[in-house]
Formats: structure tokens, C-alpha cells, sequence
């Protein structure tokens, strides 16, 4: 962006906007011709290396730079030499690990460290030439390392999990739950397509997981989707299984320790459709 120091100054100088802290009486403009000009080389060059790989990333329709470079309007590359390789990891049966797509942003290391506290995850090389990962392949230590999926911008780091049953996010419903791995009551939006569970995205909230999930609330839905997962709350009486509503349910099991006292115990069970 370009900042001004007043409202006379018709100059200006170009700022990284994520480099600068708002103040009162800042003068500054996203609109200016060099400023854009300047994103739209950053981005760029940003795609140097990049490969053209949107079309079956699993990220695509979820990317950051994805959606700056239409933002930008990068449609053509002048870059024609050979792109950088590197070869991927095997992460464990969670995250899928694509080090071509990365643009070095270093936000999964700095997640990593700073806030999961892992130490197994590291940055490899100098200047241009860097790789993200572990020393050797292998299982992610931190209960945490889940969140690199969504922390990264692009599709470095993806969902195993969502891969078995892919499909874009456009195609997904997401609706505001909470998760039921632990007690904590961790904020998430569970992605269904078809009546399937695909995908669990943390949901934000400041007072309980904020930002992150761990790796039981991201990646432990499969039983969901099992065909033979109870579905409907009965009641066990004797030999026979009593459908019931949500609230009789609810009332049952609040009534459970004077059924006990009487000595009429049961059971609630449950049974699919």
C-alpha cells in the first residue's frame, strides 16, 4: 500500500501493510496505480516456482494465493526455466505433504514452534533455496500439528482424511458446531456433502480453542460415516428396544438415578434408521 505523511503529500512511499501498525492520522491508499502494480510483482514472484498444479490441488477453492492471484489479475508467466523440486514427506495418516507448492512463508514453522510447542518441524537451507519438514520422515509429534493444514496458505499441507472422499469446499455445507472428543467444547465447522462427513475446520472463538483444534477433534469423524452408527436414541425394556424422541431421551437419562433406586434399571441404547 502507499502511505502518506498528510493529506498535501502527493508522493507518498510504498509500505508492507502487514509491516506497518495503525496509528491515528495515518494517510495510506490500496488503490494507488504503483501500489497495485507492486502486488501484482509480489505475487509474481511468488508464482515462480509454483506449480501449475490448481486444478487438482486439494487446496483449490481454498487457497490464499489462489484468490490473490485473481485479486492481482496474474494471468500470464514470463518465467520459462525450469520451476524448483523438492521431494515430499511421509507425514503420517493425516497430512499430506506437497514442499513444491511452498512459497516460504514460514508460517507453518512459526505456528509449529510458537504455539504448538513442537520442536520435530523445521526449516532446511538458505536464501532461496529452503525446505519445510522434518529431518527424516515420520508421524508429527505435536497432538496439534492438525492446524499446518489450515495455517498454510497454500497446498503444502493438506487433510488426508478429506483426500479419501475429496471434493471442493464450494461443494461443501458448513454450519457451526461444537466438538464432542473431550470435554473443553472446542468451536468447529463440520463440512457434509451428500449426508457424508468430509471435513472439520476450527471455528473461532476467543474464550475456548480461539484459533486451533487439536488433532482428535480435526481428524477423529470417521466413525460418523460408518453405516452401522447408532443414529436414533431407544430405550432397552427387557428384550425390546423402544424408540424414542430427542426429549424423552433427554428425560430418561435425567431420570436415571431414581430408576435405579427403585430398582428398575434400563438402558439406553440406540439403533440406526
Amino acid at each position: 500500500m502507499k502511505q502518506y505523511q498528510n493529506a498535501e503529500d502527493t508522493r507518498g512511499r510504498l509500505v508492507m501493510s502487514c509491516m506497518t501498525p495503525a496509528s491515528d492520522g495515518t494517510f495510506i491508499s490500496i488503490d494507488d496505480g504503483e501500489a497495485k502494480q507492486f502486488r501484482e510483482s509480489v505475487v509474481e514472484w511468488l508464482m515462480t516456482n509454483h506449480p501449475h498444479d490448481c486444478p487438482v490441488c486439494e487446496e483449490g477453492g481454498n487457497c490464499h494465493l489462489q484468490d490473490m492471484t485473481v485479486m492481482t489479475g496474474h494471468s500470464f508467466r514470463r518465467y520459462r526455466f525450469t520451476k524448483r523440486t523438492h521431494r515430499n514427506q511421509d507425514l503420517g495418516p493425516f497430512i499430506s505433504h506437497e514442499m513444491n507448492r511452498c512459497i516460504a512463508c514460514y508460517r507453518c514453522v512459526r505456528y509449529y514452534k510458537d504455539y504448538a510447542d513442537g520442536t520435530d518441524l523445521g526449516v532446511y537451507g538458505a536464501h532461496d533455496n529452503v525446505y519445510f519438514g522434518r529431518p527424516e520422515d515420520g508421524v508429527l509429534e505435536s497432538e496439534f500439528s492438525g492446524n499446518l493444514v489450515e495455517v498454510c496458505p497454500t497446498g503444502v499441507f493438506t487433510d488426508k482424511t478429506h483426500s479419501e472422499r475429496y471434493n471442493r469446499k464450494w461443494d461443501m455445507q458448513f454450519a457451526p458446531s461444537i466438538c464432542q472428543q473431550c470435554s473443553i467444547g472446542c468451536n468447529i465447522s463440520p463440512g457434509e456433502r451428500y449426508g457424508e462427513l468430509r471435513r472439520i475446520e476450527n471455528r473461532y472463538n476467543g474464550t475456548v480453542n480461539r484459533y486451533f483444534l487439536c488433532d482428535r477433534g480435526r481428524f477423529g469423524y470417521g466413525y460418523v460415516n460408518l453405516k452401522d452408527r447408532p443414529r436414533q436414541p431407544v430405550q432397552r425394556r427387557g428384550d425390546d428396544l423402544i424408540t424414542l424422541n430427542a426429549e424423552q431421551a433427554m428425560q430418561g437419562c435425567g431420570g436415571y438415578s431414581a430408576s435405579v433406586e427403585k430398582g428398575d434399571w434400563y438402558r439406553l441404547a440406540a439403533r440406526q434408521h
